[in-house]
């Protein structure tokens, strides 16, 4: 429960007693931002408080302020002073805290001295951290929460690694916060909190979506359950001993590859899309995939999610493709083609160098970890034609792919790879969620030139492509649409944030790549949307002030007119365009 002022934090009171008088016990926590005094009463009366290190005891204008060490000394000691009554007051009261830090609301000060860096997020709560250690006061669960998965992943993994430096084991909370609505949110919030869960990190989730609060908890419940039964899995080889792992889980590096046809090197990472099961492959088929045949003017017209690739399998494509598609033959049924026109074989492993025929331009080879000998890729490394499907079948598949990538690093093999996942037996929103964990935690350490999601019997054709497509644009690694960082409903929120954001959508959703803030208070507001190109945020009731950038540009808009001085403000600065233009 947010209480953002004494007078929220004071009715914490008659919440509990209410509650308690009807026979729940769940804890209450309390979810406190500027006002320590609130905090500290709340601290008496809930079982948890929730502070914010950014907005604690620091004020946040985006000012840069030059720090002589001995001048940021002084202000850890103002942070202290701030803080301890809170700590001596959970410690007398048993109350839990969780040290929350946001990469929107980072202080001036800490983005003074660290930059806009996970680094600064981490450091922010171990200042605090530090304090309570100092009281012996450990009652603590720690959170790195952003609205970007990469930063957000980043930061909980070098806590994670600061904490071991100094024999501290404290307990997670993860989160992706302002993760939005619909498949955008969902798929995002997987990015993130899958990716932890994946690496074995976090102990309490929160998924935050921009829709009615009671839906955030499936959604929460599916990514958790999966590994009730991940234990005994097969295990996967570890490294030696004495090799260093040769990227950064804390920095992302896009791995380096070698360009074959439109995949690797410089190029965006591309979308398989499986037909293999098909009855027929027709023209309409394409449909699904964002390729919309005109038969008036025999052409094809584009969507900003077309496919790159299609999977036929043994299966015929006898009609005209778009220029820009490729089709994959199962190799035996590509060497029986007359005319291979934008085709391309599969082969399985060692069969592509035992192959007599092979296409001169791009093969694709699938193999997984096994496959992967230090012979295998001593091939791999003479062929400047073959592009690596990366598959698997472990239980834990994504650590066994990631267990590959590190191979082909180890032996400097540049090959590009799309990763292949298979799902049977699962329902759509399992596939959804499973799919968003499992190859975005591959995609945000910079492995990965390609997705292909096969599913059998889950999912329409068109909802596996808007899939795959959505974590690209989750992980940041290809932009296809606009894309909106709206938060969640909380006691704070200024305005209808569903109603908003459909609205703001409706108007926007065409101009891809562009990136929209929509924030229901000023708590997180500025800094969350820090990489938003635009943002619309609720600074009084009925009022909004839009930004560029972090820049304010029109303060205090009546809500009714708000909505169309934003798509004033993008026209301004030259990102509008019409629709179908």
């Amino acid at each position: 429960i947010t209480a953002p002022s004494l007078k929220e934090a004071q009715n914490l009171e008659n919440i509990k007693k209410e509650i308690r008088n009807r026979g729940y016990n769940t804890p209450l926590v309390a979810d406190i931002h500027f006002t320590p005094n609130a905090a500290e009463l709340a601290a008496r009366l809930v079982e948890k408080v929730r502070v914010n290190p950014g907005n604690y005891a620091d004020k946040k204008k985006f000012e840069h302020i030059d720090y002589t060490d001995l001048g940021y000394e002084a202000e850890l000691e103002r942070i202290r002073l701030r803080f301890l009554p809170l700590v001596k007051i959970c410690k007398e009261y048993g109350t839990a805290m969780r040290i929350g830090t946001n990469h929107g609301s980072l202080s001036d000060r800490i983005l003074s001295r660290y930059g806009d860096t996970p680094l600064g997020m981490v450091e922010s709560a171990m200042e605090f951290l530090r304090i309570c250690r100092e009281e012996n006061y450990h009652n603590i669960v720690l959170s790195m929460k952003a609205s970007n998965p990469q930063v957000m992943v980043e930061a909980y993994r070098m806590l994670v690694q600061q904490m071991q430096m100094n024999d501290m084991d404290y307990p997670l909370h993860l989160g992706v916060t302002e993760a939005g609505d619909g498949e955008d949110g969902r798929i995002k919030s997987a990015a993130g909190i899958g990716t932890l869960l994946e690496d074995g990190l976090g102990d309490t989730i929160r998924v935050s979506l921009t829709e009615d609060p009671e839906f955030e908890i499936p959604v929460a419940k599916m990514l958790v359950d999966r590994y009730a039964t991940r234990g005994n899995h097969e295990p996967i080889e570890p490294l030696s001993e004495n090799t260093v792992l040769p990227y950064s889980p804390y920095a992302y590096s896009r791995r380096i590859t070698t360009a074959v046809s439109n995949i690797g090197g410089t190029n965006v990472p591309r979308v398989i899309a499986d037909f293999s099961n098909r009855e027929e492959i027709t023209a309409a088929s394409l449909f699904a995939v964002g390729y919309h045949y005109s038969v008036p003017l025999d052409k094809w017209n584009l969507t900003d999610q077309a496919c790159d690739f299609i999977y036929a399998g043994d299966k015929t494509v006898a009609f005209e493709i778009p220029g820009t598609l490729g089709i994959i033959y199962n190799s035996e049924s590509w060497k029986k083609l007359t005319a291979p026109v934008r085709s391309y074989p599969l082969f399985c492993g060692n069969e592509f160098f035992e192959s007599e025929k092979t296409a001169a331009d791009l093969n694709f080879v699938a193999a997984d970890l096994h496959t992967l000998t230090p012979e295998f890729i001593s091939k791999l490394k003479t062929c400047s034609n073959v592009v690596l499907l990366l598959d698997t079948f472990h239980a834990h598949g994504m650590a066994e792919q990631r267990r590959a990538f590190i191979e082909l690093l180890l032996h400097d093999c540049k090959v590009p790879v799309i990763i292949k996942r298979n799902y049977t037996g699962i329902t759509e929103e399992q596939l959804q969620l499973f799919a968003a964990t499992d190859m975005p935690a591959l995609l945000l350490d910079g492995f990965g030139e390609g997705v292909w999601i096969k599913q059998q019997d889950i999912s329409s054709p068109a909802k596996v492509n808007s899939l795959g497509f959505g974590i690209l644009q989750a992980t940041r690694t290809r932009i296809s649409k606009t894309e909106y960082i709206s938060c969640p409903s909380c006691g704070r929120t200024l305005f209808d944030l569903q109603e908003t954001t459909n609205n703001i959508r409706k108007r926007t959703e065409h101009l891809k790549g562009v990136k929209i803030g929509i924030m229901g208070c000023i708590v997180n507001g500025p800094g969350e949307m820090a990489d938003a190109d635009y943002g619309y945020v609720g600074t009084g009731v009925g009022k909004i002030t839009l930004y560029k950038g972090k820049e304010v540009v029109k303060r205090n808009i009546p809500e009714a007119d708000a909505v169309e001085a934003l798509v004033e403000l993008i026209r301004e600065h030259g990102d509008w365009v019409e629709v179908g233009t």
